[in-house]
C-alpha cells in the first residue's frame, strides 16, 4: 500500500509542463475529440436515411432548400411531385451520405471538441481565468450551431438567385454532389465564422488583446470582415455574403464592447494597466507643440466726436 502511494504521480497545481507532457496532453485531447467525432458521425450516418416517427431524416433536411425552389426553376427526373437530386456515378450517393454524416458529426460533437481545445489551453492560465471554461464552451457551441442554422435558413435565397440567372435559356439540373457540397460548405463556413468573436473575447480574457488596440483598428476590422465574407462565401451571391458579413460584424462589435467592459473592470486605461504603473515613475509628457492660430484682426475704434469748444466754455461759465 505504501509503495503504491509513493509511486503515485503528484498533482500538478501550477500547470507547468515539459514539452513531452504537452505532447502527451495534446494526444489525449485529440483522442477524446476524434472518438466523439466518430460516434457523432455514426449517428449522422444512420440519421441520414432513418429517423424516429415525426422526425425528418437528415437527407430530407439537407434536400429541403432545393425542393423549396419553384418547380419551373429546377429539372425533376422523378415522376409526380417527388423532388430528388441527380446522381451521376454509383459511389456518389455513398460519398454524399458520408459527407453529410461528417458535418452532422462535427456539429453534434462540437461540445466535446470545443471543450478539449479549451482544456488544452487552461493549464497555462491563472485560476481566475479557468473559471471561464463552461462559459467558453457553452457560448462556442451556441455560436457554431447558430451559424450553421443561419446558413441553412438562407441557402434557399442564394440558391434561387443563382439558378434563376439565365432561366430563359436553361434549367438547373443539379447533381447531388454539387448541391450537397454547396450546402455543407456554407454551413461549415458560417459555423466557423461565428467563432471569430469568441476568440477575440478569449484573447482579451488572457490579456493578450486589449480594447485600446481594437478601438484604433475598428474600421479595418469591419472592412476585413466584409472582404473575408466575400471570399469565403461559396455561393458568390451578394445575399449570402451580406448576411454573413453583417452577422459576423455585429458579433465582432459585441466582442469589442465586452473587451471594453472587461478592461475597465481590470483597471486598464488607454491600453495600460493602472496596477502596473510605478508610483515613483514620472508620467510621459507630450513635447509636440500645438499649432498657434493667427490672431483675429481688431478693427480701429470709431473716432469720438469732439464737442464744440464754444458750448463747453459757456456751460463752464454758468457752473
Amino acid at each position: 500500500m505504501w509503495s503504491k502511494r509513493a509511486r503515485k504521480k503528484p498533482k500538478n497545481r501550477t500547470g507547468d509542463m515539459s514539452l513531452v507532457e504537452h505532447l502527451q496532453e495534446l494526444r489525449k485531447r485529440l483522442i477524446i475529440a476524434v472518438v466523439a467525432f466518430i460516434l457523432a458521425t455514426t449517428i449522422g450516418f444512420v440519421w441520414y436515411q432513418w429517423a424516429p416517427p415525426g422526425v425528418m431524416t437528415l437527407g430530407e433536411i439537407i434536400r429541403g432548400p432545393y425542393c423549396s425552389l419553384p418547380p419551373e426553376t429546377r429539372a425533376d427526373f422523378t415522376p409526380g411531385d417527388e423532388c430528388r437530386l441527380l446522381a451521376t456515378s454509383p459511389i456518389e450517393m455513398l460519398m454524399l451520405r458520408l459527407k453529410v454524416a461528417a458535418v452532422a458529426g462535427l456539429i453534434l460533437s462540437s461540445p466535446v471538441w470545443l471543450y478539449q481545445i479549451w482544456a488544452f489551453v487552461t493549464p497555462g492560465l491563472y485560476k481566475t481565468e479557468r473559471r471561464w471554461t463552461l462559459s467558453f464552451v457553452g457560448v462556442a457551441v451556441l455560436l457554431f450551431v447558430s451559424g450553421a442554422l443561419l446558413a441553412y435558413l438562407i441557402v434557399d435565397r442564394g440558391l434561387e438567385f443563382l439558378v434563376t440567372i439565365g432561366g430563359e435559356t436553361q434549367v438547373a439540373a443539379l447533381t447531388g454532389e454539387s448541391y450537397f457540397n454547396f450546402v455543407l460548405a456554407l454551413i461549415v463556413i458560417f459555423g466557423v465564422s461565428f467563432e471569430v468573436p469568441l476568440f477575440i473575447v478569449m484573447l482579451n480574457i488572457v490579456d493578450v488583446l486589449r480594447y485600446h488596440d481594437l478601438k484604433e483598428k475598428r474600421r479595418i476590422i469591419i472592412l476585413l470582415v466584409f472582404v473575408f465574407s466575400a471570399l469565403l462565401t461559396p455561393s458568390g451571391d451578394a445575399y449570402s455574403m451580406l448576411v454573413l458579413a453583417f452577422a459576423v460584424g455585429i458579433l465582432v462589435e459585441l466582442a469589442i464592447q465586452f473587451c471594453r467592459i472587461n478592461d475597465k473592470r481590470r483597471g486598464i486605461v488607454g491600453g495600460v494597466a493602472l496596477a502596473d504603473l510605478d508610483d515613483e515613475e514620472a508620467s510621459e509628457l507630450e513635447y509636440t507643440p500645438e499649432p498657434v492660430e493667427p490672431a483675429a484682426s481688431v478693427k480701429d475704434p470709431e473716432p469720438t466726436r469732439r464737442r464744440n469748444t464754444a458750448e463747453t466754455d459757456y456751460f463752464d461759465d454758468v457752473l
